[in-house]
């Protein structure tokens, strides 16, 4: 399955100067957050495959006027062509507004998907806007990962992290993509392509949403 994953920066090859049938060849789409909402309505259109996205903190304005034909996935797990897809946007909280949590915040978030994740068998992509902490992420306070994120990682072992909130033009130094713990995670500001084998899944438990919480949470 050949997936689209972006994050954070418009691609103008993608927008600008899309050229038809750009997108044709993709399967899926995913989005770690931080997008206009047009801009995502249009990739979902030209694309004609699913988008799914999560929110991250700049993306305020999905609450009245959301991404049309695309599916919110924050606080979800989604199957899709037999993989698991596991979403958790937003990031550490460095001063007030939506879209930010505490690190027992994200806990609580994830604690409240161990039943789904128990009964998916795990999951095969993890979709974030922010990084684990120490995985690609800053030191100053926007932009320090989860370590609920890290703890994640270890105890269920994806294949793959999708995040961005990091710009990769922030500095020279930052990662694309990091090795651990058997996961690649992987910055997918403004875009990123990656083939993923599909992964069968039991009939009995086939469809693109098999188990959801809440998509949104306040701080509770």
């Amino acid at each position: 399955m050949k997936i689209l994953a972006v994050s954070d920066e418009e691609s103008p090859a993608l927008w600008d100067f899309y050229v038809p049938g750009r997108l044709k060849d993709y399967d899926l789409i995913l989005s770690c957050g931080d997008l206009k909402a047009d801009y995502l309505s249009f990739l979902v259109t030209m694309a004609r495959c699913p988008l799914f996205y999560v929110h991250g903190n700049h993306d305020l304005s999905y609450r009245s006027a959301p991404p049309e034909g695309c599916d919110c996935i924050d606080g979800q797990i989604v199957v899709y062509n037999g993989l698991r897809i596991l979403g958790l946007g937003g990031c550490l909280r460095y001063h007030p507004g939506e879209q930010q949590y505490t690190e027992e915040q994200m806990r609580r978030r994830i604690a409240k998907l161990r039943l789904a994740l128990w009964r998916a068998g795990g999951v095969d992509i993890v979709v974030t806007h922010a990084p684990p902490r120490g995985l690609g992420d800053a030191e100053d306070p926007a932009h320090r990962g989860f370590a609920a994120l890290r703890e994640l990682l270890d105890r269920y072992h994806p294949l793959y992290l999708l995040h961005g909130h990091v710009h990769l033009r922030y500095g020279l130094n930052i990662p694309r993509v990091l090795e651990y713990n058997g996961a690649q995670v992987i910055n997918v500001s403004e875009r990123y392509v990656l083939e993923v084998p599909d992964r069968p899944f039991p009939e009995k438990d086939r469809g693109r949403l098999i188990w959801k919480t809440r998509p949104k949470e306040r701080g509770d």
